[in-house]
């Protein structure tokens, strides 16, 4: 019977819920991250620093769920406080680019035509370097760490938000309601602060939702290389680094780092796209 109804429903349908069930997994899977974000201690069963060399790449176990890596250290515990760090990389280098990208381009917006030519023109160069090379660029100036990294895709990013910015705020500075409260005597900073910032933002929100997912892809990107978190931090893209030294023995230890990496842009990416669906007013 239900095989028979699942048949007759119409192709659309089908397609909406089998997007609401993504969607619906998707929330789940980032709730679940956020707990391991917050409370990490609570949620995993083991110190993710602690050795034990007699259980040096156990397989799994009652005792380790996701076995042992190189050092006896549960993968299950490191993968559940590696995701605050990578979560925090991500979020963090996001705030850091939207907070840049506003300021530059609600200035260049704003600003005389001539300060906006010059502020537009360094931000074209820096588009035209990748993000991840601008990154490195960061990197090599600051140093390695964690916070370096955060801060260097952060700052590669700030570019791309930039010119997004400005474009939105001169849509919004020739509104009624702005030369309305130019012509009541509002100052600039008032009408930037209030009236032409959050305009500006809103059809933003969706595109730093999305790119989350790239700048903690980023930042994992980066730790591999071995200039973000430094052994023995629980970090996905150093616990990555760390285990391809051990593909022939147990491949797992690059598959599960890899796998919530992967898992977790793409429940991002789905909601952000919900988001997008959302604010435009369409049906998911």
């Amino acid at each position: 019977m239900t095989a028979a109804i699942l048949d007759a429903t119409p192709a659309p349908v089908k397609r909406t819920l089998r997007a609401r069930a993504t969607l619906v997994a998707s929330v789940i899977f980032l709730a679940l991250l956020a707990v391991c974000w917050a409370a990490p201690g609570f949620v995993a069963p083991h110190d993710p620093l602690a050795v034990d060399l007699g259980a040096v790449l156990a397989p799994p176990s009652l005792a380790h769920p996701l076995g042992t890596d190189d050092a006896g250290r549960d993968v299950l515990s490191r993968l559940i406080h590696g995701a605050g760090a990578s979560l925090s990389i991500g979020f963090g280098a996001t705030l850091v680019g939207v907070v840049g990208g506003c300021v530059l381009g609600v200035i260049a917006g704003l600003g005389p035509r001539l300060l906006d030519g010059v502020i537009m023109r360094a931000v074209d160069c820096l588009v035209a370097i990748p993000d991840i090379l601008l990154a490195l660029i960061v990197i090599s100036l600051a140093g390695g760490g964690t916070m370096n990294v955060l801060l260097a895709v952060g700052v590669a990013s700030i570019p791309g938000y930039a010119r997004i910015i400005r474009a939105q705020t001169h849509q919004v500075k020739v509104a009624p309601y702005i030369e309305s409260a130019r012509t009541m005597g509002v100052s600039w900073t008032f009408v930037a602060w209030h009236h032409v910032l959050p305009n500006a933002f809103r059809p933003l929100v969706p595109v730093v939702a999305l790119r989350v997912g790239g700048a903690i892809g980023a930042g994992a990107g980066l730790s591999f290389l071995g200039l973000g978190a430094q052994p023995p931090s629980a970090e996905w893209g150093a616990m990555i680094s760390s285990g391809r030294n051990f593909l022939a023995n147990d491949p797992f230890l690059v598959l599960w780092p890899a796998l919530a990496i992967t898992l977790t842009v793409l429940a991002v990416s789905v909601v952000s796209v919900a988001l997008k669906r959302h604010l435009e007013g369409r049906i998911l």
